[in-house]
């Protein structure tokens, strides 16, 4: 049973007031809240546990480390990862995607190596790539979509080719809220002996991810649009590939020995994981996905579908407004515009009425661009949302409008 009233019990946040109006918050795909034994958790550790991980033998320190590492393990269990050696933590998918880029490109690319990626990329999954274009001449190509904002699989074979050494791709655009076929591209590309990354930053929140059965490489995600805290995240990366790339950054944990004649590297996953972790958030995040697992996923997701549907319902209804992304497959993002009214504007008086929702290019300018537009305003979903949220928002918009137009 599905108790929406209670899953909102866990987030006080939700329960107070913006411009003397009920907060309908609405902007999910930039951050989630936080329920209350995620913050009970990591105040418990800084509390009682706090003390460096894996370098102490003292009592604190040891108890540190145990929460360290069998956050690692949730995670490993929470993805279906086959080692938890296999399981770096990182600030973010921002960062790991970062992590990928340097040392892949580093160890596996020549000048005029091509990266494919996709037209619904968010900016940390472009701007990492053309950074190493700038430094060692890859090449960063970038698969076409449709009007509706779905893949030009038809494409595919086309864009990927013998320079071909790695596609990275969303799971989740965020703006589009499109669900790409990440385990049918993974299978083409192993047929080409290419290895994919799977940014699952909008997808580990919303429904079952599991790298074994999409066959990825490598994927990534982040603890603060799963209901953890900031500044924590995941890459995920066969332990055949992590062991083949050399490090990220270099100091400390990430070393087996250091020299002045010589350095030599931590085993998996330490190696890349240089200098004091954010111990306490891998334990927010670990809790985190042991309330996300204890409700399900897959409820969740059938919720949000249920959001979405409405959502999508009640705005077509709207005269002059415009959906973004209209794919037949998608997850908790409705992104829009209407005729006439600058986004920018649309949020602000929005935001006047209590409803909090994301306005601008959403860090995907080359997708904003893509169809025809400069900004959109985006309402994205949580497993906390309601259809009264959705109705407020409807309602929001047909007062709002009036005044802009």
């Amino acid at each position: 049973m599905y108790d929406i009233n209670k899953i909102r019990e866990d987030f006080p946040i939700l329960s107070r007031q913006v411009h003397g109006k009920p907060l309908v918050y609405l902007d999910n795909a930039a951050t989630t809240q936080k329920p209350l034994a995620v913050l009970d958790a990591m105040r418990n550790e800084y509390l009682n546990q706090n003390a460096n991980v894996h370098r102490g033998v003292h009592y604190l320190s040891q108890k540190a480390t145990e929460l360290h590492e069998a956050a690692r393990e949730r995670v490993r269990s929470f993805i279906n990862a086959r080692s938890t050696n296999e399981i770096v933590f990182t600030r973010g998918t921002t960062e790991a995607i970062n992590l990928v880029a340097s040392s892949f490109c580093q160890s596996q690319m020549q000048a005029g190596d091509e990266v494919l990626v996709t037209d619904m990329e968010h900016h940390s999954n472009i701007v990492p790539w053309q950074m190493q274009a700038m430094q060692r001449g890859i090449v960063v190509r970038h698969l076409p979509i449709t009007d509706d904002g779905q893949l030009r699989l038809d494409l595919l074979d086309e864009y990927i080719n013998e320079r071909t050494r790695l596609v990275s791709l969303a799971h989740v655009s965020n703006v589009l809220g499109t669900v790409n076929p990440v385990k049918e591209i993974t299978a083409l590309a192993h047929s080409r002996g290419i290895p994919v990354l799977v940014d699952a930053a909008q997808s580990a929140p919303h429904m079952p991810v599991d790298v074994s059965d999409i066959g990825c490489d490598f994927l990534a995600f982040s603890g603060h649009k799963m209901y953890g805290p900031t500044g924590v995240g995941v890459l995920y990366g066969r332990e055949e590939w992590l062991d083949r790339l050399p490090p990220y950054q270099g100091g400390g944990e990430m070393i087996g020995s250091v020299s002045w004649e010589k350095t030599t590297w931590n085993e998996l996953p330490f190696k890349f994981e240089a200098g004091t972790p954010d111990y306490v958030a891998t334990h927010g995040l670990a809790t985190a996905i042991d309330y996300i697992t204890a409700i399900g996923l897959d409820q969740i997701h059938a919720h949000e579908q249920q959001l979405l549907s409405y959502c999508t319902q009640q705005l077509q209804q709207i005269d002059g407004l415009r959906i973004i992304g209209t794919a037949p497959v998608k997850d908790a993002v409705v992104s829009f515009v209407v005729d006439g009214i600058h986004p920018l504007d649309l949020g602000t008086l929005l935001d006047q009425l209590g409803v909090a929702v994301r306005t601008g290019h959403h860090c995907a300018q080359p997708l904003i661009e893509r169809m025809g537009l400069t900004s959109t305003v985006r309402a994205s979903f949580a497993m906390y949302n309601t259809k009264d949220e959705v109705d407020a928002l409807a309602v929001a918009l047909k007062r709002v409008i009036p005044m802009l137009l």
